[in-house]
């Protein structure tokens, strides 16, 4: 089995921060403007995300548009579950944020127990590629939690709160470039943080102007990053820019 999943370049983060948007505001989409309500909508976005990642983890190697397809609907089902925790169940944006908080390190410790590695470049087994996954669901549940907590809970606005979290990714790759963080950590950090950004920016875009955002609306906002998610997954499956060589899979 090869490496399951890319090589962390500038296509990874563009990816990853439009997939985090289309997760926040494609949830609102099929919550609200389709009327399934966040029961219905978390059945059918959890049902095609148990689909997706069954072709993933069949797959042998890392195959753009199926990687990314579980990506974007993790995104999705990541809201969700903070949504109907807040929203249906009434949990507190401060409680959410320390259950997925806790619930994140677990599955590292977990992870680091089993594995003695939390590198992406070592996803080559389905252990790995399991415990993967599961820190993806809970980084988005996470992110969804503490981006809201940001904009909403503390009243920051979606501008401000995306202007923090952009400052917090580039202090995060300043350690890492100028003072040696170690880069599994940074990345995670990153990964994590890169969340509330998408959330804040893609909330900033869609609500409208009476909420402090540019009016663009779900559907619009979501149909501009899908497509522009859809162009970078062709131009990767044809240039296999983000492949990451056999012999670098090996790696711990």
């Amino acid at each position: 089995m090869l490496n399951k999943v890319p090589e962390v370049t500038i296509f990874f983060w563009i990816i990853k921060i439009l997939a985090t948007t289309v997760g926040e505001t494609a949830a609102d989409f099929l919550n609200t403007n389709l009327n399934l309500g966040l029961t219905n909508t978390t059945y059918v976005m959890s049902g095609l995300l148990i689909i997706t990642l069954f072709f993933q983890f069949k797959s042998m190697k890392y195959v753009p548009a199926v990687y990314w397809l579980a990506v974007v609907l993790i995104s999705v089902v990541g809201t969700l579950v903070t949504d109907n925790l807040v929203d249906n169940l009434g949990v507190s944006l401060e409680t959410t944020t320390i259950i997925f908080t806790v619930a994140l390190l677990v599955t590292f410790v977990a992870w680091y127990a089993s594995q003695k590695t939390l590198s992406i470049h070592s996803i080559y087994t389905t252990k790995r590629e399991a415990f993967y996954w599961l820190a993806i669901l809970f980084t988005f549940a996470l992110g969804t939690a503490a981006g809201d907590l940001a904009a909403e809970g503390l009243n920051l606005g979606y501008w401000v709160s995306a202007l923090i979290f952009a400052g917090l990714i580039a202090a995060v790759t300043v350690a890492h470039y100028s003072f040696k963080l170690n880069a599994v950590l940074a990345f995670w950090i990153a990964y994590i943080l890169t969340r509330p950004l998408g959330a804040s920016i893609g909330d900033y875009l869609s609500q409208s102007s009476d909420e402090g955002g540019l009016g663009l609306g779900t559907v619009v906002t979501s149909a501009i990053f899908l497509v522009t998610i859809l162009s970078l997954v062709i131009y990767l499956t044809k240039t296999r820019r983000d492949e990451i060589p056999p012999q670098s899979s090996s790696e711990k």
